[in-house]
């Protein structure tokens, strides 16, 4: 998280940097600066802790003004939410720097450049990005030259905007991993990491690649060079404003919208938060690497959809990080007495932060005590949860309207197997293991737009639940968890009555319930338990019950009377659980539009439950 604006423009710059700011505040409210070269050559700058309104009250006695700014707004991941910290950094009273990201080997570049006698005063990883462009600007005496040579030495994620008193008329942008858009304006240049930041000035966009280097100079000029510094077109792209996050758009309901969202929202919650062929563990906070070092033990507690993402990420973390894990629903969890191993971690999950139950289990922990630490995955970032958590990972679902959870599950689930891969790295290193999934975690949004394909088949298929009243979803491994998602979401919106088994639980008692009228909905990922899951799909075929299953393009499963098949496409089967939820959020939501509940707003449910 975190947010940067940035103007070289004719007109003074405070109140467009500023209302960047407000509009990035979503990514950030730990505290908020900006630095403006004035008319005069100097560098001036204001910082403060909270939100951008402290900043704001600071500004309005003491103004910066100039043609050039760059501002940030900070979630802290690296050093406390001090004014010490905040945005932006500089090296001396010539170079201003702004950073979003994570820089992974910036204790080794503080030690390099102490030894060359630069002064650091602050707790965080940028300002060793700011000494380092000040040493490589003293070489070459031109800015973009400086960050072209800095940012290869670099390892991690990072997005950055740069100013010079020794070049007063542009402004140099940078991002890996991290993202950073150009606004084009009309003889003026902007930088964001969001476009929504300058909506207020232009709606002409070019979005940067990978590894692109930009330097924004006055009466507009925009100049992109690509990772290998050679002068790269980059197209301008208009921004379409729409109705915004709270309209549906041209989508008949929110539900099916957010469903459609989810290869963006995903791709967001990744944003910053991978290296090179691994998780950064500093994305949970300041001092997570440390701490995750320590712990021998997790406890997830979450409510509803919640508590299947951590039941999925109980086997992920047993099996990738091979750390002990239990998950219990809050509500229970609460009204027992607790036994806490030595090095445990209290886990919560939840969209809004607000769920009453959660926060009173959190609370329950920390009145107990004897937990190493708190970590909340959430959606919110101001919320109760996060405030009251010793660490925290935003996903970046958006706002989600429909009261059946799509998109905040999802990405959930991306980010309980960041927070897996973030334990296996403190505990072993670099692997092929962590290779190959965070190579699938890169190719993730364009699998889920894969498997979104599939809603003109599973429209077509959701007429043979229309007049049903029960149905069965069954699954093995991270299956079950899915499997249980699948039911709640049909039961939520449809209001057939729909339950979930692991298939291996058939024979003890759920087959007595199949029979014609009975449908049944399988998952089938191309995995160690197929054969398993094939044997009990045939125990359901021997009863008459009619079969439903998605499976991996490359399983043999021939479709037969009784037995639909539909095909996804082939999937890294630790990522397997969040493209097979997919198929399962849009049956439910066709089958309940046949049915012609309240999608959005099904009855006797709400979106945020505040009360046990």
């Amino acid at each position: 998280m975190c947010g940067i604006v940035g103007a070289v423009a004719s007109r003074q710059v405070q109140g467009i940097l500023l209302e960047g700011l407000k509009r990035l505040e979503y990514r950030g409210y730990d505290s908020a600066g900006m630095s403006v070269l004035s008319d005069e050559g100097r560098l001036n700058r204001q910082r403060a802790v909270g939100k951008v309104v402290a900043l704001e009250e600071k500004l309005e006695t003491a103004a910066l003004k100039g043609h050039l700014g760059i501002a940030h707004t900070r979630w802290a991941t690296h050093g406390r939410p001090t004014e010490q910290n905040a945005h932006p950094h500089q090296s001396g009273e010539s170079l201003a720097v702004v950073h979003n990201g994570i820089i992974e080997n910036y204790e080794t570049l503080k030690a390099e450049l102490e030894a060359q006698g630069y002064v650091f005063t602050s707790e965080t990883d940028t300002e060793v990005v700011a000494h380092l462009l000040a040493r490589e600007y003293n070489k070459s005496q031109d800015l973009l030259s400086a960050v072209q040579s800095a940012v290869i030495m670099l390892k991690g994620a990072y997005a950055i905007a740069v100013a010079h008193v020794g070049q007063p008329d542009q402004i140099i942008g940078a991002r890996k991993g991290s993202p950073l858009v150009v606004g084009a304006g009309i003889g003026e240049a902007f930088l964001a990491s969001d476009p929504l930041a300058l909506l207020q000035v232009t709606d002409r966009f070019i979005y940067l690649q990978e590894g692109d280097v930009v330097r924004l100079s006055q009466e507009g000029m925009i100049e992109v060079f690509d990772y290998e510094g050679q002068s790269a077109e980059r197209a301008i792209t208009v921004f379409e404003h729409g109705d915004g996050a709270i309209s549906k758009g041209n989508y008949r309901h929110f539900m099916l919208k957010e469903i459609h969202e989810q290869a963006q929202v995903v791709a967001a919650t990744l944003e910053g938060r991978l290296g090179e062929g691994h998780v950064l563990p500093r994305a949970f906070g300041a001092d997570a690497e440390a701490l995750l070092d320590r712990v021998k033990h997790i406890q997830i507690v979450a409510c509803g959809t919640s508590y299947h993402a951590g039941m999925v990420a109980r086997y992920w973390i047993e099996k990738l990080a091979g750390l002990p894990t239990q998950v219990e629903v809050a509500s229970e969890y609460r009204y027992r007495d607790v036994v806490v191993p030595d090095g445990t971690l209290f886990v919560t999950l939840s969209q809004s932060g607000e769920t009453a139950d959660t926060l009173a289990a959190l609370r329950y922990a920390a009145d107990k005590g004897g937990y190493l630490a708190s970590l909340a995955i959430c959606n919110v970032p101001g919320s109760t949860l996060v405030r009251e958590s010793d660490l925290s990972l935003m996903t970046q679902a958006g706002p989600e309207i429909g009261v059946a959870s799509t998109k905040a599950f999802t990405t959930q689930l991306v980010a309980m197997m960041l927070f897996t891969l973030a334990l296996r790295r403190v505990r072993q290193g670099d692997d092929p293991i962590q290779h190959q999934i965070v190579n699938a975690l890169r190719q993730l949004p364009q699998s889920i737009q894969q498997g979104l394909a599939l809603d003109g088949a599973i429209e077509k298929l959701s007429s043979a639940f229309a007049e049903k009243h029960h149905a069965l979803f069954l699954g093995r491994g991270t299956m079950f968890p899915i499997a249980l998602e699948g039911a709640l979401k049909l039961k939520e919106i449809s209001y057939i009555h729909a339950e979930a088994y692991p298939a291996g639980e058939l024979k003890h008692g759920p087959l007595a319930l199949v029979d014609s009228e009975m449908p049944v909905i399988a998952v089938a990922p191309n995995d160690e338990l197929l054969e398993k899951l094939k044997a009990n799909l045939q125990e359901v075929r021997a009863r008459g019950g009619e079969l439903f299953v998605f499976a991996d393009e490359n399983v043999s499963l021939a479709e037969s009377e009784g037995v639909h098949v539909l095909r996804l496409p082939a999937i890294d089967e630790y990522i397997a659980p969040i493209i097979y939820t997919l198929p399962l959020q849009l049956l439910s939501y066709h089958v309940a539009v046949l049915k012609g509940t309240d999608v959005d707003q099904p009855r006797n449910l709400a979106k945020s439950v505040t009360v046990e």
